[in-house]
Order: structure tokens, then C-alpha cells, then sequence
């Protein structure tokens, strides 16, 4: 007995061991998930923008606005029925309404009385409400059209935003490249030294090379992280959450058409462009509406219900009648009038700058465009010299034919050729963001150029 219960004491804790360890697999399977950075593509960082951003939400809330209003102008052409009841108990001054005889009390009453009616009233012809709501129809285009180019002006700084993140990220590739080659460097200078084919300033040099490239790499990944810190809050993330981006920085070529040809195109599609068209559609139905107030209208009302001095006693009673009103003398009419003219007048001047300014949008664009492309191509064959140069230095080096002043100044040449080549590529890719944007549909568009199905 006393043996069984000494195998007992030594199985319990290894049962509770067993069992511990089993629970704290899957807990930490869970934690290494939440460090796991989320994967951000462009398409990802797009909707999720459009998902949270302050002003999208805002222009929203703004449309349905426009479709209450709109709500209210249909009711002014829908039937409107309301009911009513009453009961009261009251005395009358017969004396106070000119009933004075003889032996008639002065006061009568008290009197109860009950009435239970419904009231119905229908526009048959009225102009003013029906111009209103065609106004209120064209201003709620307006205002999707407003949301729309909320829209894709998110969709325009998101983009940028990730642009930046990428061109920080290569950035970063590139000094950490350069804190290998620097290592490589020094690793060749002290064994050259030790071999007594090198001095020890050729060490120190590349020493100091080392150092330089190191903490290069060390701002180059603080601004990385500084980016996808403002890329997280524009999207709706907390700042902490790990990211990383699925999409490296690439050069893509684009042969768009030519801006005369672009622009036709450009103007039934910008949203902004189509919200002040619809805001003149909504002007100038306001302005019928102006005119139809001295129109006629013509309306059917009615009532029906019960009607008695005792809720026992209460009978049907009921009216029905037909109205016109016209309007004989409105002055209010000729100042409003006026003021809709001019804003019809400051909506047309609108319209005329904007066409002028998609013109111009477009043209610059495509002149960024071109000019980028052609920058990424002297900034590549740049690079690719370089490198050679780099190289060769190397070989130079190596062989002990020159010291590394040859390979150090390479280095150098080589980090300023990368940085041209990464400017020149995220030139080029603003470029394409832009012209996506003076063409509208921005969403669409940069997807597009950006090789997104």
C-alpha cells in the first residue's frame, strides 16, 4: 500500500506538468500570431482607408442628409391625413354673443360636447413642390458625388502614404546591402593586413565605412517604422499594430493616351466635376420653382367623423371641399429669384475653372509621367555602373593593386546611384497616382496602373 502511494506522488506532477505544458502551446501559438505583422497590400490599405477614414464617414452621414430632404420634398405631394378628437364640458354667454330676452338666462349650460374626425388633405396641382423636388433630387446627385470625390481623394493620400512606406522600405534594403558590403570590406582589409599586404589605415577606413553604413541603416529603419505608423493611423489601426508591407517598391511602365484624348473621358468621370453639374441641375429647378409661385394650385380636403353632446349619442359628419390659391403680389419671390441667378452665375465660373483645372491636372500629370520614366532609366543604367565600379574596386583591392580608398569612394557612388534609382521609381509611381486622380474613378485607376486584377 505504502509503495502504490509513492507512485502516486510522482505521477501527479508529472500529470500536472504534462497538462501545463498542453495549455500553454496554444497560448503561445496565439501570441506568436498577434507579434506576426499583418501582410498590407495597396488594395488592403485602400478599403480599409475607406473603412474608417473621418471625412468618408463624414460625406456619408452628409448624403443621407441630402435623402431626408429629398424624403421631404415628396411629402409635400403625398396625401397628408391626420386624426383628431375632443370632448369638453363648457357654459355659454348668450348675453356676450347678442341673445338677451326675456326670462333667458344670461348663462347656459353647462354642455358637454364629442368630436371624433379624420382630416385628409391632397395637392392635385402644384408646381412650386414639384420643381422643389426635382431640385431635391439633382442636389442629392450632388452630394454622392461629393462623397464620391471624398472618396477618392482618401484613396489618393493612402496611396501616397503607402508609397512613402515602400520607398522607406527600400531605402532601408539598400543601407542594409551597404552594412554588408562594408562588412565584407572590413573582413577583406584585416585579412589582408594580417597578411601583411594591407595597412592599418586601410582597417581603419573601413572601419569608419562600417560605422557610417550602420548608422545609416539604423535612420533608414527608424523612418521605415515612422511611416507605417502614420500609414496605421490613416487607416484605422492602432499605431502599435505590426505591420509590413506585401508590395515592394517596383518600376512599372505606363503608355497612357494623349491628354486631348484623356479628357473627355476625365469629365464624365470626376466626381467632384459632376457634383457642381448637379449642383446647377438643382439650381435651375429651384429657379422653375421661383417662377411657379405665381402659378395656381389646386387642393382637395376633407373631413369626416362623429359628432354629438354625448359619446352615446354622436353622429357622421363630414366635408369635403376643393381650394385654388393663386398668388397675386410676392415680393419675396423677385429677391430670391436674384439670388438664385447669381448662384446659378457662380456655379457656371466654377465649372469653367474646374474643366480648366482637369486640363491641367491631367497634362501635368502625364508631363511628371514621362519625365520620371525617363529618370528611372538614367538612374538604373547609373546604378548598374556602379555597381561595376564597386566591383572592380574590389578586384582592384584585393589583388593588392590599390588600397580601399578605390572601394570606399565606389561605396559611396553606389549608395548615391540607389538613392536616384529609389527616387526616380517612387517619382514615377506618384506620377501614375496622380494622373489616376485627375482622371477619376481614383480607386479603379491606381489599382490598375499599379498591375492589381
Amino acid at each position: 500500500m505504502r509503495h502504490a502511494w509513492g507512485k502516486a506522488i510522482l505521477v501527479w506532477p508529472a500529470a500536472f506538468i504534462v497538462a501545463s505544458i498542453a495549455a500553454a502551446i496554444p497560448a503561445a501559438r496565439a501570441a506568436a500570431q498577434e507579434a506576426a505583422p499583418y501582410r498590407l497590400t495597396l488594395e488592403d490599405a485602400i478599403h480599409k482607408a475607406l473603412q474608417a477614414n473621418l471625412n468618408v464617414l463624414v460625406a456619408g452621414t452628409e448624403v443621407g442628409e441630402d435623402e431626408g430632404a429629398r424624403t421631404r420634398s415628396v411629402a409635400a405631394l403625398l396625401p397628408r391625413v391626420n386624426a383628431e378628437t375632443y370632448a369638453n364640458v363648457q357654459n355659454r354667454n348668450l348675453r356676450a354673443f347678442g341673445i338677451s330676452f326675456p326670462g333667458l338666462p344670461s348663462v347656459v349650460g353647462p354642455f358637454s360636447n364629442y368630436d371624433f374626425r379624420i382630416y385628409a388633405q391632397q395637392n392635385v396641382l402644384d408646381l412650386q413642390s414639384y420643381r422643389a423636388l426635382k431640385a431635391s433630387e439633382s442636389a442629392l446627385e450632388a452630394g454622392r458625388m461629393s462623397e464620391q470625390d471624398a472618396r477618392d481623394l482618401i484613396v489618393r493620400v493612402i496611396a501616397g502614404l503607402y508609397l512613402n512606406a515602400q520607398s522607406a522600405a527600400a531605402r532601408a534594403d539598400a543601407a542594409e546591402a551597404r552594412v554588408t558590403d562594408s562588412t565584407t570590406l572590413l573582413k577583406l582589409a584585416q585579412d589582408k593586413h594580417g597578411a601583411g599586404t594591407a595597412t592599418g589605415v586601410d582597417v581603419l577606413r573601413a572601419e569608419v565605412q562600417l560605422a557610417n553604413d550602420r548608422q545609416a541603416l539604423l535612420e533608414a529603419e527608424n523612418t521605415y517604422k515612422q511611416t507605417l505608423l502614420v500609414l496605421a493611423r490613416n487607416l484605422g489601426m492602432r499605431p502599435g499594430a505590426p505591420l509590413a508591407l506585401s508590395e515592394p517598391l517596383r518600376y512599372q511602365p505606363l503608355a497612357p493616351e494623349p491628354p486631348d484624348a484623356l479628357l473627355p473621358g476625365a469629365l464624365a468621370t470626376r466626381a467632384d466635376y459632376r457634383a457642381l453639374a448637379s449642383q446647377r441641375d438643382s439650381l435651375v429647378e429651384q429657379q422653375r420653382a421661383n417662377r411657379a409661385r405665381f402659378y395656381p394650385k389646386l387642393s382637395v380636403s376633407g373631413n369626416i367623423g362623429e359628432l354629438g353632446r354625448s359619446i352615446g349619442g354622436v353622429e357622421t359628419t363630414g366635408l369635403i371641399q376643393g381650394q385654388i390659391d393663386f398668388t397675386i403680389f410676392d415680393r419675396d419671390r423677385e429677391g430670391e429669384a436674384q439670388q438664385l441667378a447669381n448662384r446659378v452665375k457662380r456655379i457656371d465660373d466654377q465649372i469653367a475653372d474646374l474643366r480648366r483645372g482637369v486640363e491641367e491636372d491631367i497634362r501635368e500629370a502625364l508631363l511628371n509621367l514621362d519625365s520620371a520614366g525617363q529618370q528611372v532609366s538614367v538612374a538604373g543604367d547609373g546604378q548598374e555602373l556602379a555597381e561595376r565600379e564597386l566591383k572592380l574596386a574590389q578586384d582592384r583591392f584585393q589583388a593588392g593593386m590599390a588600397n580601399n580608398v578605390e572601394v570606399v569612394t565606389a561605396q559611396d557612388e553606389l549608395a548615391r546611384a540607389e538613392e536616384n534609382y529609389i527616387l526616380a521609381v517612387s517619382s514615377h509611381v506618384d506620377a501614375k497616382y496622380a494622373l489616376a486622380r485627375a482622371l477619376g474613378d481614383t480607386e479603379r485607376n491606381i489599382l490598375e496602373f499599379t498591375g492589381h486584377p
